[in-house]
């Protein structure tokens, strides 16, 4: 007489801990804060954004030039800085293989992206509040031996450059995380992100001097990222008008999402 094992049933063991939106969030923002790339990055953002702003204080006593020009003008430099680090961000999880353990856990890509790209813009837009009004109080302190001041009581010559400097900052690094995700290298993603921000608008410069029939090149670089930035910044006399900029800030966000989202729904990790 033989008796039987009694058959192994499968069951599904609910731990009660699901992977909600704000579970992916808190995940992605131990990883972004646990690399010391990321505050070695806010670190050297913040000695040059109140560095060069305190030099161009220093520099600069001319009549129409306003204090709050000087704390903004340095984003021209970070701006590479946030765009490397949204790079960096994503890029770093396919040389480490990491990125398998994050689409394991959660199947879900679009998702994956959206949490990724919320906290990298969330922590670059704070980081740049806090960076900028440091840079601020550094310009009034040399600025009032002359008998300026930022005016605070006109939100367009001191709290919304801030704020718009920061939402910049911000996009920048989304434009860094979206070529983090297109193109999953390193060293391909910071070129491609210092190419647009940095070498495109100086190439653009060149045409100033090719005559008339260049002249739509110059007009179209009034919509790279960097431009569209400083039209939004510093409104008065610029390239852009000002709700323009924001559109034109908006659209490279989403294209650059939307691109890296259909990417990563069709490649493997």
């Amino acid at each position: 007489m033989t008796t039987q094992a009694p058959a192994l049933t499968r069951q599904r063991v609910d731990t009660g801990h699901r992977l909600s939106f704000l579970r992916e969030v808190r995940g992605e923002w131990i990883k972004l804060a646990t690399l010391r790339s990321t505050w070695w990055s806010i670190a050297i953002t913040a000695v040059l954004t109140v560095g060069i702003a305190v030099l161009i204080a220093q520099a600069i006593d001319a009549p129409g030039f306003e204090p709050i020009q000087a704390v903004v003008m340095p984003i021209q430099f970070t701006m590479l800085l946030a765009g490397i680090l949204g790079a960096i961000s994503v890029t770093g999880e396919y040389s480490t293989g990491m990125i398998r353990s994050t689409l394991t856990a959660n199947p879900r890509r679009g998702s994956a992206l959206l949490a990724k790209a919320l906290v990298v813009a969330l922590f670059l837009f704070v980081s740049s509040v806090v960076v900028f009004s440091a840079a601020a109080l550094a310009v009034s302190a040399i600025v009032s031996s002359r008998h300026q001041s930022i005016d605070w009581s006109d939100p367009s010559l001191s709290i919304l450059p801030i704020l718009v400097s920061s939402l910049a900052m911000a996009v920048f690094a989304l434009i860094g995380v979206a070529f983090g995700f297109l193109l999953r290298s390193g060293a391909g993603a910071i070129a491609a992100t210092v190419g647009l921000l940095f070498v495109l608008p100086i190439v653009a410069t060149f045409f100033t001097m090719a005559g008339e029939a260049w002249a739509w090149v110059i007009d179209a670089s009034a919509y790279l990222p960097v431009a569209a930035a400083q039209s939004a910044i510093l409104p008065e006399g610029a390239a852009l008008d000002e709700p323009v900029a924001y559109l034109t800030l908006g659209a490279w966000t989403v294209a650059g999402l939307l691109a890296a989202w259909v990417v990563l729904r069709t490649r493997d990790a």
